[in-house]
């Protein structure tokens, strides 16, 4: 199935629609928009990759979060990925966004905040595993854990 995306440049302005698949192959810049969930407590939803996941399989995140679809914002598909993943409907909050070197490709990351306050049911597509960790907790296992690179680049700026 073909995922189109707007092709940006390092301005993040829009040159064009391409398929997600060639943009990471030749390395195009594009943009994907991640949600950091919290609960009541502030601590952060923590995942781990599927085994079978064609990307970084088995591997942990703290982020939510897909490709932004041509002409969505970042907001949007922010709130769009937090339902498609975890079947929950939050308020997104925008954070900030950079340009980030990705471990495949280089892209335009969004990151926003969402505090959840009900049960989330992941999609198993997407999450073979999850937890919620506080700040400290989430500290350690970045250490620890083998977690998606792109993450642990995004934890940097968002730490910030």
């Amino acid at each position: 199935m073909t995922e189109l995306v707007e092709r940006v440049d390092e301005h993040d302005r829009v040159l064009g629609v391409v398929d997600r698949d060639e943009a990471i192959r030749a390395g195009w810049l594009h943009r994907v928009a991640t949600v950091v969930c919290r609960d009541g407590e502030g601590r952060v939803f923590v995942h781990r990759r599927p085994e079978d996941s064609s990307r970084f399989p088995g591997y942990y995140n703290w982020l939510i979060g897909g490709a932004v679809a041509v002409g969505e914002s970042y907001e949007e598909a922010a709130g769009r990925e937090l339902t498609e993943e975890l079947r929950v409907r939050g308020r997104t909050r925008f954070v900030l966004k950079f340009l980030c070197q990705g471990a495949i490709a280089p892209y335009w990351l969004g990151v926003h905040e969402a505090v959840i306050d009900r049960h989330v049911v992941p999609d198993p597509t997407e999450i073979g595993w999850y937890g919620w960790l506080s700040e400290a907790e989430l500290r350690e296992a970045l250490r620890q854990w083998p977690f998606v690179p792109d993450s642990i680049e995004a934890f940097g700026k968002y730490a910030a």
